[in-house]
């Protein structure tokens, strides 16, 4: 089992609003670590709304600026993780992990990314049992039906 050391504490209100202002205020022409810094805080926010626009928000540096990429690879990974897009949060912190393969945060992540698609792959199987068994159930009454009409 992975230790858990993501950061689990959101900024308070005011903490992200400073944020936001900085953000707001710099308009078109936002600073590269302005954006940077509103993405993260948004990132560690518990509201989805708010870690789905600071994943595009680093998606967007990631894209734009080539020199600020590997910053942005591990709260990309941790936002997509926080959204349940395990696949996107997999893909960006593997290749963080390929050029820091000691990061401990990294390492930590790609556990409970491993974890939780684990689970879900179980909870797939579980549903499609269920599924595939009630089925198989209402086939057999059906047919038990057919039977005794004839």
């Amino acid at each position: 089992m992975p230790v858990d050391n993501l950061p689990r504490d959101p900024l308070k209100e005011a903490e992200l609003q400073v944020l936001r202002n900085q953000f707001e205020k710099e308009g078109q022409f936002v600073g590269v670590q302005t954006k940077f810094n509103y993405a993260w805080g948004l990132i560690k926010s518990d509201k989805r709304v708010e870690q789905q626009l600071g994943v595009r928000l680093l998606t967007d540096i990631f894209r734009d600026h080539s020199e600020r990429r590997r910053e942005c690879l591990y709260y990309l990974a941790l936002g997509n993780y926080k959204l349940g897009n395990y696949a996107e949060a997999r893909r960006y912190n593997d290749r963080l992990l390929e050029n820091e393969p000691a990061n401990l945060q990294s390492q930590s992540l790609r556990g409970l990314i491993d974890d939780k698609v684990a689970k879900e792959g179980m909870l797939g199987v579980a549903i499609i049992s269920g599924v595939a068994l009630a089925a198989g159930l209402v086939g057999s009454a059906l047919w038990r039906g057919m039977s005794r009409k004839r």
